[in-house]
């Protein structure tokens, strides 16, 4: 799949350093409970960790008492949505639409209007007031 910024894969891994490749580029997960984002709630937008690009408004960011930080919808265009049926589950998961790296999954459980859960890892994001 094409996305408008590509690299090399040796590329990102000097970018990113181990666990951020891991989690972005290897579609690793945090163990929950431990990102830097899970409960924070400052006004700002969420960027790829990878590329900087915005995906989420702080305003749409939620606790879904889950472990990873939450939203129920991302801005739009910014997130493309891919079907994974990886570990005998079938899921949805997301990836920055700019450069292609791993966010986490999208469920269809979310008790805000949206009915959306967006479960992201810490470690895909950064955060910008």
């Amino acid at each position: 799949m094409k996305y408008p910024l590509e690299k090399t894969e040796q590329e990102w891994k000097e970018q990113l350093g181990e666990e951020r490749y891991r989690i972005l580029r290897q579609k690793g997960t945090e163990y929950p409970h431990t990102g830097t984002y899970n409960l924070h709630y400052e006004k700002g937008t969420y960027c790829c960790g990878a590329c900087g690009e915005p995906l989420f408004e702080s305003n749409s960011k939620f606790d879904a008492h889950c472990g990873w930080p939450s939203f129920d919808e991302s801005i739009p265009g910014k997130v493309k949505y891919i079907s994974d049926v990886s570990h005998g589950m079938k899921r949805t998961e997301i990836l920055c639409a700019n450069c292609g790296s791993h966010l986490g999954h999208v469920f269809d459980d979310g008790p805000t209007k949206t009915g959306q859960r967006y479960c992201v890892n810490s470690l895909s994001v950064d955060f910008k007031e």
